[in-house]
């Protein structure tokens, strides 16, 4: 049976798990400050909300999926924000991926406020949401946790509960720095496979099911060798993440070099103008500057 949900926040990844919860029977309360984000779902079915106090009154779960804990802040607990509208006990579950520090402030502020929260960040970009096989790790009391999962298994496959809230997003932040340091390694391998003259769109096949086989494998060294640059994800979201794992790295004392390398070059690419570019576009650092936009 569909539920009364609120989305906040209609990007690219807003806008495929609002999709899909459309098309799985939720009566959907959309608000964005982009109008055509919220008309694009609205022709879906949601119901276009003038504010996300709005939305959230005419819902049971929130779902918010922004880009920074300031945008999520504001957006739940600014001026006809959220929690402006919500009832009590409703439940604010935070796909956004954000740092753990801040989401265990916001989970603390929403618990002042009378409502529950869950950090549910995610893996596996829009074409995973849209068919609802998303991956999510979430934090939160284990009774939210469950509770969200009535809205979320319809866009997720794999759902674990990790621990209290910011456990989520710190899994996140590890599932960023394994995706990170894979891309680069996949683009690097690319590079060495065209330079010996070997045929990289067949190495997938060749390893499939090998040791070195993994899904970016499978998915990006063929789109590294066709230089397609089709946008699922952004360089400069993987910058964010990359970041907020060296942050959590450094208060926890953890030694990362490797991804301290990936993170430079993702900055470099970003300083380059590709940082709205999708990861496929690492290729360019690769094919040095008489042949790419990198300088």
């Amino acid at each position: 049976m569909g539920k009364n949900v609120a989305l906040v926040g209609a990007g690219a990844m807003g806008g495929a798990i609002g999709t899909r919860l459309c098309e799985m029977g939720h009566r959907l309360h959309v608000f964005d400050l982009d109008d055509a984000k919220v008309a694009a779902l609205a022709r879906k079915g949601a119901a276009a909300m003038a504010s996300a106090a709005d939305a959230a009154a005419a819902s049971d779960y929130v779902i918010t999926s922004l880009n920074a804990p300031e945008i999520v802040e504001r957006a739940v607990f600014g001026d006809k924000g959220a929690a402006e509208g919500a009832r009590p006990g409703t439940l604010i579950i935070d796909m956004s991926s954000i740092d753990p520090e801040a989401t265990r402030s916001l989970a603390a502020k929403a618990a002042e406020a009378g409502l529950r929260w869950v950090d549910s960040p995610l893996s596996g970009g829009a074409p995973k949401a849209l068919i609802g096989e998303l991956t999510l790790m979430a934090g939160g009391e284990a009774a939210d946790v469950a509770d969200a999962h009535e809205v979320l298994k319809d866009v997720a496959t794999n759902y674990t509960h990790m621990g209290p809230a910011g456990a989520g997003q710190a899994t996140k932040l590890i599932n960023q720095v394994l995706c990170g340091i894979q891309f680069l390694g996949v683009a690097e391998a690319t590079a060495l496979a065209e330079d010996a003259g070997v045929d990289a769109a067949k190495i997938p096949q060749a390893l499939r099911g090998g040791r070195a086989d993994s899904a970016i494998l499978q998915e990006y060294m063929p789109r590294f060798a066709a230089r397609d640059y089709r946008r699922t994800g952004r360089i400069d979201n993987m910058v964010k993440d990359l970041n907020g794992a060296q942050d959590l790295a450094r208060a926890t004392h953890t030694a990362m070099p490797l991804t301290a390398v990936c993170a430079e070059i993702h900055r470099m690419l970003t300083a380059a103008g590709l940082g709205a570019e999708d990861q496929a576009a690492l290729m360019e650092y690769f094919r040095g500057p008489d042949r790419s936009r990198f300088r």
